[in-house]
């Protein structure tokens, strides 16, 4: 027996009743109600209530402790009566007399109550995260994220995965976000860098021969912070398998993420088969690669209206010849809604930086007519073109909004949330998972007017590789793939190019030369000429996950020492200044710019 403890504090029952026992843990509350003294103590299980009365020689001195003080109780097991059962705590049935207690670990002055979920300031949290920790609701989120890890864990071995650690010190990429660099103390003037993920490790993985390789996988990124992305640091679920096409992956991540959800939520999965979206349509009928699936909201293209002679909406016709787009959102029997409801739309939209969204509802007075500030734009005819084109009802409402594609698709996307928002269309209770596919393997740069890798660079494209047209490199599609859920990116993922002269030539389309891809990937590159499998792979987020299944907003409440907005950890006072020694060791200086 533990000279700390008999049991932990989740564990009593009435069927205890009358036995000796000894708890440890910290006091959570305490209620002084003169001649009694109730203590609420707490450890890593759960609470158990405990009591003494002012006859006992500790009572004084448990009066003056401070919360959070770390005791160990000796005492007695009794049964509450029924009329003072607490059904809140597992322990409710009992509490316990205190017959002796000794102080473990004296409190100083709490600078933020550990017994309340009242939102206190980042900084706080985060100065004093061990005690942000012992909270009620983010401990259970930190214990959850533990169990999902270890069933995913479990569920991949199942799947026939084998687990595998990848290094941590590696060279620099030239793709994706800003690498944390580490310099070599032996090799003067070279630098690590830090994982931004183990992409390349484990496509040697397979060409090492393993054939099912997963990680759960730390990654270092030097981006700022949002609330589904930490700064620094994240972990993933890290897969790649051997010999097989795109739908073998998502049967294996459709199987384990259903198990997962089902398994520590009680919400519903929306879908069994999660739908397949190409990347087009995703911008075209949501506005975003990150649709939200539990939103019922579609948006349409209505451009061509607008080429009509019988619509007198000059401002949208000019700028649809002179290149923009007009897309739509229609909402359903809205037509008795107030005029407040659409006027709040519009002034949302133009507080979002567009130039507001044009609406109006269809009616039918002896005829189809549109009410509304630009109704009186559309005739009969061009109503029954739109209705035709939208699948719009009378009673139904339309939001407009035309400009450039991409800020048009991007206003559409919030509009979209916007408005099931305001008309409570999006149910909460369930988990809507979906695939984006048939991404573009390339990308314009507005700014530099070159073409970029749209994803990752190890993509494999689609069709038959003898007859790819090279020349109009905007129209390869890769086997790139998305999974998202409830509007949120869980992971990228992507069948993988094994041929390296393949990888050369798609290479050169984004600007690198033989010799730099020799450079920079000179590890995969040799690997990939010595008898490699068609593979691919995708790693969805962890902490994503969890932050879904303990339906949290921000990704800092599932995190165990997550750093604060400008990347800092102001617990251990990370980054920090490193001596001068430090750095003649390291052959380095420092130039601060002024």
């Amino acid at each position: 027996m533990s000279k700390y403890r008999t049991h932990n504090c989740d564990e009593l029952r009435k069927e205890h009743d009358g036995e000796n026992v000894i708890l440890s843990g910290w006091i959570n509350k305490k209620r002084d109600h003169g001649n009694l003294l109730f203590i609420d103590l707490r450890d890593n299980y759960g609470v158990t209530q405990c009591v003494i009365d002012k006859e006992n020689l500790n009572f004084e001195n448990l009066e003056k402790i401070q919360l959070e003080t770390v005791i160990k109780i000796e005492g007695k097991v009794i049964k509450r009566a029924k009329d003072s059962i607490n059904n809140e705590i597992n322990t409710g049935e009992i509490e316990l007399i205190i017959k002796n207690f000794f102080t473990l670990g004296e409190c100083k002055e709490l600078p933020l109550p550990v017994f309340s979920d009242q939102e206190y300031a980042e900084e706080i949290r985060l100065k004093y995260r061990f005690l942000d920790l012992r909270r009620k609701k983010i401990h259970e989120n930190i214990i959850l994220r533990s169990k999902v890890i270890s069933f995913i864990r479990n569920e991949m071995n199942k799947l026939g995965f084998l687990e595998f650690q990848t290094p941590i010190l590696t060279s620099s990429s030239p793709e994706g976000a800003r690498d944390f660099l580490v310099p070599s103390r032996l090799n003067p003037g070279k630098f690590y860098a830090l994982p931004q993920a183990p992409q390349q490790f484990k496509q040697l993985v397979m060409v090492s021969g393993f054939d099912r390789y997963f990680q759960i996988a730390p990654c270092f990124r030097d981006e700022d912070a949002r609330a589904d992305r930490s700064p620094g640091e994240f972990y993933q679920l890290d897969l790649e398998m051997s010999f097989v096409e795109q739908e073998d992956i998502f049967k294996v991540v459709e199987k384990l993420l259903s198990k997962t959800f089902k398994n520590f939520s009680d919400k519903k999965l929306l879908f069994d088969d999660f739908p397949r979206i190409s990347y087009s349509d995703a911008l075209l009928k949501y506005g975003t690669d990150k649709p939200d699936l539990r939103n019922p909201l579609i948006i349409k293209d209505i451009t061509e209206i607008f080429l009509r002679d019988d619509v007198s909406f000059d401002i949208f016709k000019k700028l649809v010849k002179s290149g923009s787009i007009v897309r739509c959102i229609v909402t359903k029997n809205t037509k008795d809604k107030p005029r407040s409801f659409f006027d709040n739309i519009d002034k949302w939209a133009k507080d979002q930086g567009s130039s507001g969204l044009a609406y109006f509802t269809i009616e039918n007075n002896n005829g189809l007519v549109a009410k509304g500030p630009v109704g009186k734009f559309f005739t009969q005819d061009a109503l029954e073109e739109i209705i035709k084109k939208t699948e719009a009802k009378v009673g139904d409402s339309i939001f407009m909004s035309c400009g450039k594609k991409s800020l048009c698709e991007n206003i559409m996307s919030l509009a979209r949330e916007k408005i099931a928002k305001d008309l409570n269309l999006v149910d909460e209770n369930v988990f809507a998972f979906c695939w984006v596919v048939d991404y573009p393997m390339y990308e314009l740069n507005e700014e530099t007017n070159k073409i970029e890798f749209s994803h990752n660079p190890f993509s494999m494209p689609q069709g038959n590789l003898d007859k790819i047209d090279f020349e109009n490199p905007l129209n390869i599609l890769a086997y790139q793939y998305d999974i998202v859920c409830n509007g949120i990116e869980l992971s990228s993922g992507a069948i993988r190019n094994h041929i390296p002269e393949l990888m050369y030539k798609l290479f050169s389309i984004a600007g690198y030369t033989q010799k730099e891809v020799n450079e920079k990937f000179s590890g995969m590159i040799n690997a990939l000429s010595f008898g490699a499998p068609p593979h691919g792979g995708i790693a969805p987020g962890i902490d994503r996950i969890i932050m879904l299944l303990a339906n949290e907003k921000n990704i800092r409440e599932v995190t165990m020492f997550p750093m604060s907005q400008n990347a800092q950890d102001l617990m251990m006072n990370a980054p920090s200044e490193i001596t001068d020694q430090q750095l003649k060791e390291l052959n380095l200086s420092i130039k601060v710019k002024k």
